[in-house]
C-alpha cells in the first residue's frame, strides 16, 4: 500500500508488499491514541463524537460485533470518519489532490504473517509501529509506511485507519481507465484474508455494510467502481484473490437497505 511503489506490502502467500515514500505525519500508535489526537488528524475537534472515537466499539449489534445488513454504517463525508467503527487512525496519509473526491474502492487482502489470521500486527503495521522481533517475517516490512483506510477482520470487525476523504497508502503504482495514481482518487478497504482461503461470511456483510455507507456520503462513488488490487495492478497483485467472491459482493451491494442507522 504506498504512495510510490518502492518496496512490498505484507498480505498472503502469493501476494508482494509495497511500501510508501514520504514522512510520517505523526507517532500514532496502535489502539493507545488520545481521543483528541484521533480528532486532530481526522480534522475535526476532541469533542466532536468522542464517544464514537477510540473506544473499541464496532457498529452492529450481531454475533461477534459483526454487521448485518439489516444494520447501517453511518461516514461522516466532512470528517471522513465512520460512526461507530473501531479507530486506530494511522500517520500514513496525506491529503488528496485538491478538489478530488473518493471515486473509486479498491479491495485488497492481507495477513500478517502472511496466511496467519488474528493479532496486532496489521494495526501495527499501518501505523509504523510493528516490532520487528515479534515474528521472523516482520524485518522484512517493519518501517515500511503503508496505509489502508480500513480493514475487515475475519469475524466482520472494522477497524478504520485513514479518514475516508484523505489519501490512504495502499495502490502503490496503479492504473484505473487510463488514470494512473490510483491512490489519488480511491479508497483502500483490506479484508484479512490470503488468496486461496475463501473468505468469511461475517467479512461480505460488512464490506457490504461499509460500502452502503461510503455510497451514501460520496456521491462521486458507485457500484460499479469497485475493483480488486490486482485489477489496478496486473501482474502486481493478486489479492483479493481467487477465493474471492465478486458475485457476491456485487449482489450485496445492490442490495441497500432503508431503515435506521446502526448505533453503537
Amino acid at each position: 500500500m504506498t504512495r510510490q511503489d518502492t518496496g512490498r506490502r505484507a498480505a498472503g502467500p502469493s501476494q508482494t508488499a509495497t511500501t510508501a515514500a514520504g514522512e510520517s505525519k505523526g507517532a500514532a500508535h496502535a489502539g493507545t491514541a488520545a481521543v483528541a489526537d484521533r480528532g486532530a488528524r481526522a480534522g475535526i475537534s476532541a469533542g466532536d463524537d468522542a464517544a464514537h472515537l477510540g473506544t473499541g466499539a464496532v457498529a452492529g449489534a450481531g454475533i461477534g460485533g459483526a454487521l448485518r445488513l439489516a444494520h447501517r454504517i453511518e461516514v461522516d463525508a466532512a470528517s471522513g470518519l465512520a460512526r461507530g467503527l473501531r479507530q486506530v487512525l494511522s500517520p500514513h496519509w496525506d491529503a488528496r489532490p485538491s478538489g478530488q473526491s473518493p471515486e473509486l474502492v479498491v479491495v485488497h487482502g492481507i495477513s500478517l504473517p502472511p496466511g496467519r489470521y488474528g493479532g496486532p500486527w496489521i494495526d501495527q503495521l499501518f501505523c509504523g509501529n510493528l516490532p520487528p522481533a515479534a515474528d521472523p517475517y516482520f524485518a522484512q516490512v517493519v518501517g515500511l509506511r503503508v496505509s489502508a483506510h480500513a480493514l475487515v477482520r475475519r469475524d466482520g470487525r472494522i477497524v478504520q485507519y485513514v479518514p475516508f476523504h484523505r489519501r490512504a497508502w495502499h495502490a502503490g503504482a496503479s492504473s484505473w481507465c487510463g488514470r494512473s495514481a490510483c491512490n489519488d482518487f480511491s479508497i483502500g478497504i483490506e479484508l484479512e484474508g490470503a488468496d486461496t482461503d475463501p473468505y468469511e461470511d461475517a467479512q461480505y456483510e460488512s464490506l457490504a455494510a461499509l460500502l452502503h455507507g461510503l455510497l451514501d456520503a460520496y456521491p462521486t462513488l458507485a457500484p460499479d467502481r469497485l475493483v480488486g488490487h490486482d485489477e489496478i495492478a496486473p501482474g502486481r497483485k493478486t489479492d483479493p484473490g481467487v477465493s474471492f467472491d465478486w458475485p457476491r459482493l456485487r449482489r450485496l451491494v445492490a442490495h441497500r437497505p432503508t431503515g435506521t442507522t446502526q448505533k453503537t
